[in-house]
């Protein structure tokens, strides 16, 4: 073809396509504005989502921001993880993008999703369990040797994540540890005493916890583990519903020498300063820790008590502390609501313990702290803490008491920045029981966060105060 024939041909071309491009111009001149530059700076760079540091403690922050997004542009911020069971938990945020381009989930608002307003930690708190889960779900880490890996993604417009048209624009993962870096973990069954260690890194000697949970039974690790990577020695110890423990499982077949013993293994162990000796306890191992304290000779350093108990209503098998089952002794002091799920509170009302299982609360000499979530549905948690403080008090040592107080906030009252439950299930034999434990996520969250900071200055001022043995 000749250079005289080409030329129209070209001129031809160019024109066509620039009338194409007018008229689509002319359409939507938003589209050229926003949309055609809307997912690159004027760098021409990718949307980058980062999460800082990328390995971190349960009880550490991550700082979390999108960047080289466009101005004032709808984005969403999404959060999953799988539990060690394998179920999904996830929650959404959404933001608006600044002037500059950026979100700063430790400065900017949510706007909507699973929370709102500036929470710099509410993608790890606000996580739920994906729609069509199992009921009565409740994330509680069962091996603390490795982390909960967090996938996080930052999403074009305000949608959910039921939306599968959204688009991802960036992704950030994160791990997040019970255990720090050199923290020893020992499974312990010694002298009948079943439990785990765990020891910070370096030699010793260090101050310990003896850490005790509630009747779910079975042995909890997390908070040890947590505890042994603040620098303190933490002995995680089973005491109900264990297949190691005397059977049968529905039952409390240890007495007040198997929780002395225990206490005894902390001191008697060349890592641990004998001297420096405390213990924490949530539920009924608020009652276990009193009785410890008030009853039978143990001498703690300081002793922690989360949403539990001066009393008990359980039958005593015999004057060594051993007691009937739960379901025996307690059923009647039950109550359900309409959805037929299980409140335990009244079982833990003052007025209902059995006069051998009051405890002499009087006897306590050591400094005490009282954390109290004032929507606990699972123990009267604000009667038990007036008794507790009211009886040190009129013995003169109410310089003792610390109280903990939070509005808002349920039974469940665990380390930072995890999901609380406000029911779970609890119990699948004889009969499938969904319990209500209390709580709203907001306010438990920040009871969470700010009771964790205090219980550690607390072991500061009355296990690092002391000298060494």
């Amino acid at each position: 073809m000749s250079r005289n024939t080409l030329r129209p041909l070209t001129v031809k071309m160019i024109t066509s396509l620039l009338r194409v491009h007018r008229k689509l111009s002319s359409l939507n001149p938003a589209v050229g504005a926003v949309c055609g530059v809307r997912w690159s700076s004027g760098l021409n760079r990718p949307p980058l989502l980062s999460a800082a540091p990328a390995r971190a403690l349960m009880d550490e922050q991550i700082i979390i921001k999108g960047r080289f997004l466009p101005p004032h542009c709808p984005v969403t911020v999404c959060a999953q993880l799988h539990s060690d069971d394998g179920d999904l938990w996830q929650s959404f945020a959404h933001y608006n993008t600044n002037a500059d381009g950026t979100v700063n989930l430790a400065s900017d608002h949510s706007v909507g999703g699973s929370y709102l307003g500036c929470e710099p930690m509410g993608l790890f708190w606000g996580l739920e369990p994906a729609p069509g889960s199992r009921e009565g779900l409740r994330l509680r880490k069962k091996n603390v040797e490795t982390p909960y890996v967090v996938h996080m993604s930052l999403l074009e417009g305000h949608v959910s994540q039921r939306e599968e048209q959204s688009v991802e624009l960036a992704v950030a993962t994160t791990e997040r540890w019970y255990m720090a870096p050199g923290v020893k973990r020992k499974d312990i069954r010694q002298n009948g005493v079943v439990g785990t260690l765990f020891l910070p890194p370096g030699p010793g000697p260090f101050p310990a916890m003896l850490d005790m949970w509630g009747m779910g039974g079975g042995l909890m690790e997390y908070r040890s583990a947590l505890l042994a990577s603040r620098g303190y020695a933490a002995f995680s110890l089973a005491y109900f519903g264990h297949k190691d423990l005397p059977g049968p499982q529905t039952t409390i077949n240890v007495g007040d020498a198997y929780f002395k013993s225990a206490f005894q293994f902390l001191q008697d162990h060349h890592q641990i300063c004998a001297n420096r000796v405390g213990i924490i306890g949530l539920s009924f191992g608020v009652y276990l820790t009193l009785r410890m304290a008030a009853h039978i000779g143990v001498k703690a350093s300081c002793l922690i008590c989360i949403n539990g108990p001066v009393g008990s209503v359980l039958d005593l098998v015999d004057a060594d502390g051993r007691c009937t089952a739960f379901e025996e002794s307690s059923q009647k002091h039950w109550s359900f609501d309409e959805r037929g799920y299980v409140s335990f509170r009244d079982i833990s009302s003052p007025g209902n313990f059995n006069p051998e299982n009051k405890l002499k609360l009087e006897n306590i000499s050591c400094p005490l702290m009282w954390v109290v979530g004032e929507d606990d549905m699972s123990a009267s948690s604000i009667e038990n803490a007036d008794v507790m403080e009211e009886t040190l008090k009129a013995s003169g040592k109410a310089h003792l008491f610390t109280r903990l107080s939070y509005p808002g906030a349920g039974h469940l009252i665990e380390p930072p920045y995890s999901p609380n439950a406000r029911l779970s299930l609890w119990s699948i034999k004889p009969v499938k029981y969904i319990t209500i434990w209390g709580g709203y996520p907001a306010p438990h969250a920040a009871a969470q966060e700010d009771a964790w900071r205090k219980i550690l200055d607390f072991l500061d001022t009355n296990l690092r105060g002391f000298g060494q043995s």
